[in-house]
């Protein structure tokens, strides 16, 4: 009984872990400036990313090539944003405080998909680049 016990607080302990360092990779992942290219091609025309852009930007993500190996799409983030939305749905105006960090989390999100937009324009421009060198 006891080392059933032991066992789920192990697991438990290690799943928080992996949320937490996964919550933190996006967020550094999320911090990087953003290029001019992907405010040009996602038609924004400010500098400015709202949590209200993240369907168009992972939309943009989905069209852009992927040509670096292991580079993962944006099937966690996009998890991570609806089940963060619906929180913040569901708090509406009687929990602002939760609306307000639904709010945050989702602008994250949104954050992540254009770093990663970039991150696939920068390698199609390398690639483009090395095809002309030859």
């Amino acid at each position: 009984m006891l080392s059933s016990v032991l066992l789920l607080i192990s697991i438990t302990a290690l799943l928080q872990f992996a949320l937490y360092y996964w919550r933190a990779v996006v967020t550094g992942v999320a911090a990087k400036p953003i290029s001019d290219r992907v405010f040009a091609a996602a038609g924004l025309a400010e500098s400015q990313i709202a949590a209200s852009h993240f369907d168009k930007l992972s939309g943009l993500h989905d069209i852009t090539p992927n040509l670096e190996r292991g580079q993962n799409g944006l099937g966690l983030v996009r998890l991570y944003y609806q089940t963060v939305q619906l929180i913040g749905k569901m708090a509406g105006s009687r929990l602002p405080a939760v609306l307000n960090w639904s709010q945050r989390e989702r602008v994250v999100c949104a954050r992540y998909a254009a770093v990663q937009i970039g991150r696939r324009l920068d390698a199609s421009l390398a690639m483009a680049a090395s095809v002309r060198s030859c």
